[in-house]
């Protein structure tokens, strides 16, 4: 049976299948590294709507589709759907795929949003209570930056540190057996085990830096995770944080190297794949919910079909503030999840 590992880890007996995946996103992520890669790319950020919300509420529901349609499954297939957004109440996720009727646990830890949802998913089939789950998360520059910071008509000017919110969905079909999609295709990949990590606050209040506000979490997730689990960095040809960007991952890296762990080797991060640093304007790099959940869609988990890597863990990280939190001079806490993902 699956059985606690350490102090915050489960390991799985039966590991967990991703079936299949889809990902959508805008056009300044359809202009980057990746952007061959994704399923999607959307003409402008309206996606043909009204409201930037209207939009991202579409990414979610097209996403799950998508990733229904390459799996071979349908909305009533699905037991349960784990599904998050930044936005307030959740508002892109519950306009986005009340149509499915899927049984929701609307989840939020702001960009560790997919991390958690794959998470809670995986533990759920593990554990017997669904045959097939899905997970989606999402994110919008625009929604974002109206939410936490200031709409786009003021025209307010980025510090370096700060990081762009990316534009996009990412769906994910989690089953308990391994069986092929309609088209022949073996499970992208399996989830063996996760590293659930709690809130690390060290007093940062600098909206505009989020990879420093987050790097702790992320440091306190992964020593905990080699603590647990009793492995080294070399365990993994890659270790993947989801939205620390440049000014992060200096910092998470000299974290790690305080407590004796050096992952320079294995280290990369979503927010800095996703844009090109010279030629796109995104200072240090990508954030938000669909940051991690595009990439991993989109390119690791390519990296394991291909076999290119055996094993990567994957954690995104977030920044648990809000506009009335940051208004009232609060800190900046973060949290990160990971998870441990195998080629098969």
């Amino acid at each position: 049976m699956n059985h606690m590992v350490g102090k915050s880890s489960v390991q799985l007996e039966n590991q967990v299948y991703i079936l299949n995946s889809a990902s959508i996103v805008g056009k300044k992520e359809g202009e980057g590294p990746l952007g061959e890669l994704f399923d999607m790319v959307g003409e402008n950020d309206l996606f043909g709507c009204n409201t930037w919300e209207e939009a991202e509420s579409n990414l979610q529901r097209d996403a799950v589709y998508m990733a229904l349609g390459k799996a071979g499954k349908k909305a009533e297939d699905i037991r349960f759907l784990f599904a998050g957004d930044l936005l307030g109440q959740s508002i892109a996720t519950s306009f986005g795929i009340a149509s499915y009727q899927i049984p929701l646990l609307g989840v939020y830890g702001a960009c560790s949003t997919c991390g958690e949802s794959l998470t809670l998913g995986a533990m759920t089939v593990a554990a017997g209570y669904a045959d097939y789950v899905a997970c989606v998360t999402s994110s919008h520059y625009a929604s974002a930056e109206k939410e936490f910071r200031f709409p786009l008509e003021y025209g307010n000017q980025r510090p370096l540190s700060a990081s762009w919110t990316v534009t996009g969905s990412g769906a994910f079909i989690l089953g308990k057996e391994r069986e092929n999609s309609p088209q022949g295709q073996p499970p992208r990949a399996a989830i063996t085990g996760m590293t659930v990590g709690r809130i690390v606050d060290y007093g940062l209040k600098d909206s505009m830096n989020m990879g420093a506000c987050m790097a702790p979490a992320a440091a306190d997730t992964l020593a905990q995770h080699f603590r647990d689990f009793g492995v080294t960095p070399g365990e993994y040809d890659r270790i993947i944080t989801g939205d620390l960007g440049s000014v992060g991952q200096t910092v998470l890296l000299d974290l790690l190297r305080e407590q004796g762990y050096d992952i320079a080797e294995q280290h990369m991060d979503c927010g800095m794949e996703i844009f090109d640093a010279q030629t796109q304007d995104t200072h240090a790099g990508g954030s938000g919910c669909g940051c991690s959940a595009v990439t991993l869609s989109a390119y690791i988990l390519k990296q394991l079909e291909e076999h290119h890597w055996k094993k990567v863990l994957f954690m995104p990280t977030g920044a648990l503030l809000s506009k009335t939190s940051f208004n009232e001079g609060k800190s900046v806490p973060g949290i990160a999840h990971a998870l441990v993902l195998v080629a098969l």
